[in-house]
């Protein structure tokens, strides 16, 4: 009885609250925006919930640092696109990282809230690989200074597995690991694997089937690909559940954005003009990547791997990782995801993360 009665106590007290909040609020979002920061709030006495914009590369770049407890590793997430941030989609599959990490998101220069805090007529002629990678060994040195941890995790998503993987190869005395997710290793061997991958789908599709078809020879014999046909080729990729499994749209994921407490609507607005900016710029090195014969690392390597992923086709990191030489070394499979497995299977990364990296900091 006393049971019942507890939770009898219980539903009164969450109808009392919806009962409090009836009124139709004048801004949905805002109102939305509230609820899940109460929801995110870190309530822990040792826990952090920062959100930064220091000087990264001579510009101001925008870092939120989330975590229950400082004593716990540093986990950068490197976010994919070119100019694609997760921090404002993050709160749906983060919360149960931050028990066990200190989550840093990072909007890399020309994306999110990094775009919004700069001249994008400064930035966009500093856009590089080169100039991001610098990027990413500042901010781990600033977070490490900042929280006082000798090394950081780092997880390098898409796009930002290219910089996470060159991290890794010129820094290793910085990371306790590096994860690939949407691992990238050679740039034009992944649009072609992609390509074909995504041309067989479309067999039963003629429209689909007919657009693909018209971009052969994709890459072309160079290893060239143009912006239009990036894109007309991804457009099908989504369509036919590539991007994510079992989903013909990332609408669902992207919407997200608009309900993050840590994202203004101006700061959402920034994703497309960062993309805008970035792409054209960083398209023609995401083709020339080529790491097929780095295969020796002094970190420990993991690759988490969608197994319907045709935006990345993991066939070419499978057959990469069995030649990669590194104090660890392991390849995970997501049976059912495509290429956003954080969002795909939340529960199962989060299993991965605590079992197969956490251990690692030592």
């Amino acid at each position: 009885m006393r049971l019942l009665h507890r939770c009898l106590s219980l539903g009164e007290l969450i109808l009392a609250s919806l009962a409090q909040a009836a009124p139709a609020p004048a801004n949905p979002d805002a109102h939305a925006r509230k609820i899940i920061a109460e929801w995110q709030r870190i309530v822990t006495p040792q826990g952090v919930n920062e959100q930064l914009t220091p000087l990264i590369g001579g510009i101001p770049q925008a870092l939120s640092v989330r975590g229950r407890d400082k004593a716990n590793p540093l986990l950068l997430v490197i976010h994919g696109g070119p100019a694609s941030p997760e921090m404002p989609m993050s709160w749906a599959y983060q919360s149960g990282w931050e028990d066990y990490f200190t989550v840093v998101q990072w909007d890399q220069r020309g994306a999110g809230k990094s775009y919004d805090l700069n001249d994008p007529a400064r930035v966009g002629p500093t856009l590089s690989l080169q100039r991001i990678v610098q990027d990413a060994a500042e901010v781990v040195r600033f977070i490490q200074l900042r929280y006082g941890k000798p090394k950081v995790f780092v997880v390098g998503h898409s796009w930002g597995s290219l910089v996470g993987l060159s991290l890794a190869g010129q820094h290793p005395e910085l990371l306790y690991a590096y994860i690939g997710m949407g691992q990238v290793i050679n740039g034009s061997d992944n649009e072609r694997a992609s390509y074909a991958q995504t041309l067989k789908l479309a067999k039963t599709n003629a429209s689909a089937s007919a657009e693909l078809t018209a971009l052969a020879p994709y890459p072309d014999a160079k290893g060239h690909v143009t912006l239009a046909q990036i894109n007309t080729e991804r457009k099908w990729v989504m369509a036919l559940g590539g991007l994510v499994y079992g989903r013909d749209s990332l609408d669902y994921y992207s919407r997200l954005a608009l309900l993050s407490p840590e994202y203004t609507r101006d700061n959402v607005a920034a994703i497309d003009h960062g993309a805008e900016l970035s792409l054209p710029r960083l398209l023609p090195e995401l083709l020339a990547f080529d790491f097929s014969d780095v295969t020796q690392f002094d970190c420990p390597i993991l690759m988490f791997a969608g197994r319907h992923d045709t935006t990345t086709p993991p066939s070419v990191t499978a057959a990469w990782m069995a030649r990669v030489k590194a104090p660890k070394k392991a390849l995970v499979w997501f049976e059912n995801s495509s290429h956003m497995m954080e969002i795909e299977e939340p529960g199962r990364v989060l299993v991965h993360l605590v079992n197969d990296v956490l251990p690692l900091a030592q």
